[in-house]
């Protein structure tokens, strides 16, 4: 290959060192233009996500309060129905309870009536 520049090893290297240099320097971060807005987007960004954060707040405390009075009505109708039940097994016994009283007075009237019919 005959070389058509006349150029010398010393160019070839100095020409080689400037193209790395200049492709290192595309890798080179600039230096960023500062929006003029960007303090302003930045102050309504914020505003909105508080904002958000505080429906988000209130949601929960809503949903933390429904719960809250589900679960009241449920203890509320679980506690009336034992007492139902309570309630019901109270009559039972003093029904129980009334009706021995009725046969014991029946098997004391019945002994006394035997007794009477020896004599």
């Amino acid at each position: 290959m005959r070389d058509l520049k006349q150029t010398g090893f010393n160019d070839r290297i100095t020409a080689q060192q400037d193209a790395k240099k200049a492709l290192l320097a595309r890798f080179k971060p600039k230096p960023a233009v500062q929006d003029p807005e960007f303090d302003k987007l930045q102050a309504k960004r914020d505003a909105e996500k508080e904002a958000i954060r505080q429906q988000h707040e209130l949601a929960k405390a809503e949903a933390r309060r429904e719960k809250a009075d589900k679960d009241a009505a449920r203890l509320a109708s679980e506690q009336e129905a034992q007492e139902a039940v309570e309630a019901e097994k109270r009559a039972a016994r003093k029904e129980r309870k009334q009706l021995t009283k009725e046969e014991q007075k029946a098997a004391r009237d019945a002994r006394y009536a035997a007794r009477k019919a020896r004599r």
